[in-house]
């Protein structure tokens, strides 16, 4: 059917940047909330695979990482000090729980809360070992055992890559927003004055 010339055609209306401005911008902190750990999320994978074995080894004598959790008769019997209830803690849930919300999620706050609870679990398992090693003469309580020793130094790894993964965003990621950013800017520009950017106003059509 041949349309009717006298029937004016009514113009597409152009987008506005207030229509386009919420795009770019819900990408831009897409771009910022998320990480990118790559081949690093699986090495966090197998180090917090390894720190939820050491919690059924023996953190001192026959008391294992899961009684210290709990606090239960064997972990009181043997006197277990405050660092090593507070190491256990913070492995299972900062070093465990909050590694794998961040590997799932890739929330970059996440990954940060990871990696805070990770520095501070170091910190403890140092002072659980130390405290294990400096009981008193009498004492009949046992030293470290080999599940606390190796839940350390699997939590300084730990540390280590979940600080090289929230500070190194990829070139990629910094590109994309960057590209976001001028072509958010572009088209406002366009929009606002219906014609180039730059130039003379000789140098726009009629």
């Amino acid at each position: 059917m041949t349309p009717d010339p006298r029937t004016p055609e009514t113009p597409e209306t152009p987008e506005t940047p207030d229509h386009q401005a919420p795009d770019y911008d819900r990408a831009e902190k897409t771009i910022d909330s998320e990480i990118d750990p790559g081949v690093r999320a699986v090495v966090v994978a197998v180090l917090v695979m390894l720190l939820l074995l050491t919690l059924a080894l023996p953190h001192t004598g026959s008391v294992s990482g899961f009684d210290v959790l709990s606090g239960n008769d064997a972990a009181l019997a043997d006197a277990i000090a405050l660092p090593s209830r507070v190491f256990v803690w913070f492995v299972t849930v900062f070093a465990v729980v909050a590694s794998v919300l961040a590997l799932v999620t890739r929330i970059w706050a996440l990954a940060w809360i990871a990696l805070a609870g990770s520095a501070i679990a170091s910190v403890f398992g140092m002072l659980s070992i130390w405290s294990r090693q400096t009981l008193p003469a009498d004492s009949t309580a046992s030293g470290p055992g080999i599940g606390l020793v190796i839940g350390w130094i699997l939590v300084v790894a730990l540390t280590f890559q979940w600080l090289k993964a929230v500070w190194n965003k990829t070139t990629a990621q910094l590109d994309a927003q960057e590209r976001r950013r001028a072509a958010s800017v572009e088209a406002e520009q366009n929009s606002r004055w219906a014609g180039p950017v730059l130039g003379r106003p000789t140098d726009r059509k009629p």
